[in-house]
Formats: C-alpha cells, sequence, structure tokens
C-alpha cells in the first residue's frame, strides 16, 4: 500500500555545520520520515498503511495518529502511546497501522530556554524568533511541569470517513493541572504547506503515562528547557492504494488547518 518515496535534503553539509556550531546533522542521520501529507488526512484519508513496527525502523521518537484516525500517538524512547479519546494511554502493538505519523532518532543539536511564563500562542511566537533559521524541520522535545496543560484525543471514525475538522467536532478535551511530564513534536516551515503542519506540532505524555494527547493549550514556566533536533534531511512515504489515490489534494486547505489544531 506504500510506495513512492520522496527525500529532500533541505540544507547542506556547510549550513548544518553553521547551525550546530561544527558538529555535522548529517554524521547523525537526521533525517525526518513522515508518512502521507496532513492534507490528505484533513479530507479524510484515515486508513492505516503502515505498521507501527516498521515505524520503529526509521526513529524513537514522533507523533502522529492511528487507523480510523483513532487516538494521538506519542513515540518517546523507542515506545509508541496511544492517548485514547476516553482519557486513557496504552503502549500499542507493533500491529497497529498509522494513517499519518512523522518520526526521527531525537540527538539534540542545541536548546532555547523560556525567560517568561507563555501560554502556547505565545510559545509559538516567542520561541520561533530564537531558532537559528524557520526555514529547517526541527523535531522537539520538552521534560518539565506544566501549570496548566489542554489536550485533546479524537475517536475512532467510521466509514464513510468525515474530514478532518468533521472528526474533531467530537473530539475528547481533557484539562491537567500540576503535570509533570514530556512534549514531543516537531517544527516545520512555512513552505511545508499541505505537507505538514506549519510550525510547531506538539503531543504531551505524563511521567506516569497515564495521560496525553495532542496539545490545544499550555502554561509554560519561565526557565522551561527546549531541546531541538535539526533534522536537514525528510523522507515522505507515499500511500500507492486507498484513498489518497482518489482524493483531491489541489486544495488550500490551510485556513482549516487552523481550526483543527488549536
Amino acid at each position: 500500500m506504500i510506495g513512492l518515496v520522496i527525500i529532500l535534503v533541505l540544507a547542506a553539509l556547510f549550513f548544518s555545520e553553521l547551525l550546530t556550531g561544527g558538529v555535522s546533522t548529517a554524521d547523525d542521520g537526521d533525517t525526518l520520515y513522515q508518512v502521507s501529507t496532513i492534507d490528505a488526512l484533513q479530507q479524510g484519508v484515515f486508513d492505516g498503511i503502515q505498521p507501527v513496527g516498521e515505524i520503529k525502523e526509521h526513529g524513537d521518537f514522533g507523533i502522529g495518529t492511528f487507523n480510523a484516525l483513532e487516538g494521538e500517538m506519542i513515540f518517546l524512547d523507542g515506545i509508541v502511546y496511544q492517548a485514547k479519546s476516553d482519557g486513557s494511554v496504552v503502549v500499542v502493538p507493533d500491529s497497529f497501522t498509522t494513517p499519518y505519523t512523522t518520526v526521527t532518532y531525537f540527538l539534540p543539536d542545541f536548546s532555547n530556554t523560556t525567560t517568561t511564563p507563555m501560554n502556547f500562542s505565545a510559545f509559538s511566537t516567542v520561541m520561533v524568533s530564537d531558532l537559528p533559521t524557520e526555514n529547517m524541520v526541527y523535531a522537539v522535545r520538552m521534560h518539565g511541569a506544566f501549570p496548566f496543560l489542554k489536550v485533546r484525543s479524537v475517536p475512532a471514525q467510521q466509514k464513510p470517513y468525515p474530514t478532518l475538522s468533521e472528526a474533531v467536532e467530537n473530539q475528547s478535551v481533557f484539562e491537567y493541572t500540576d503535570t509533570t511530564g514530556w512534549v514531543v513534536g516537531t517544527f516545520t516551515p512555512a513552505f511545508f504547506e499541505g505537507i505538514n503542519i506549519e510550525g510547531y506540532h506538539l503531543h504531551f505524555i505524563s511521567d506516569d503515562r497515564q495521560k496525553g494527547g495532542h496539545i490545544l493549550d499550555f502554561s509554560l514556566p519561565s526557565g522551561a528547557v527546549i531541546e531541538y533536533d535539526i533534522t536537514p534531511e525528510y523522507t515522505l512515504v507515499l500511500p500507492t492504494s486507498g484513498d489518497f489515490t482518489t482524493v483531491d489534494l489541489s486544495q488550500d486547505m490551510s485556513g482549516q488547518l487552523v481550526g483543527v489544531e488549536h
């Protein structure tokens, strides 16, 4: 079901060394591996096309969703978790499939520290200005205590599948206070529109592995450390059968995506 693989090298060796102070990310094999596109997911291409066991061959860190859009994926330290719409978090077997995911081997290249408390909206604006460049793909990781977290999870959908915007109308939203855990996600540039989510796309899992989901908002204290892994190489794997082959991907879905993600 999966075929065409597109490999993009987003930066030359010199640029990689410039960003990391002389340490080449090419030596780390820094590649973001992605299954399908965000615009396909937005239009209801929810059938899983790649097993979790195969995803693990391309990284130990990432985010995504599962077959029929059931729950949110948090891939941390080589373990794939599913944050379900009933609020539970479970470890999934390798046989589970995903219609959309992004994974990499997380090897931090640099970190930034917050200097003031902020919510997710402020974080998405302020922390961008501290990046070496906005024209690069980064894996993003953070561990800390969060005074407030608002996360969501979407229940499994039934065929004929709705659009993503319609599916999230039935999402479960959970709010947590004084929770310690991990933020896992990506930052992708504006020119990835239609392929991935522009800017920060973050999921959460608590240290006790009892809480998790797609982050809608948070309260981030001053002094929080955000780690970044520069991923100048990018692999996109596209389905060769199923709904992906007939869906119209020529539309501009960016306006709808804003409502879905926040």
